[in-house]
């Protein structure tokens, strides 16, 4: 047998896909979204951007803005019982409700 790879963005062939009418790019003004510390954000990875990806196992979690890093934000996310920190570029993030 083959070995299974265990690479970055393994076991994500239907998380990670777009649905028909919707492949191709984003639009720009996605990267372009400002988020205040302190503000929720929901944690949305969009697969036709590969840059500044946070892990498939934060996709769909609501996390809060703890700062800046760069051009990406600082997220706290829970994670099993824990509070973890994130780096995710703003492609990759909803204003909360």
């Amino acid at each position: 047998m083959v070995k299974a790879s265990k690479g970055y963005r393994r076991r994500t062939r239907y998380v990670m896909q777009k649905r028909a009418r919707d492949r191709g790019l984003s639009p720009i003004t996605r990267a372009f979204q400002s988020f205040d510390v302190g503000e929720k954000a929901n944690v949305n990875i969009d697969p036709s951007i590969h840059k500044g990806q946070p892990h498939v196992r934060f996709h769909g979690r609501t996390g809060t803005v703890v700062g800046m890093q760069g051009n990406a934000y600082l997220i706290d996310v829970m994670d099993g019982g824990k509070k973890k920190q994130i780096i995710v570029r703003p492609e990759h993030l909803r204003k909360a409700q």
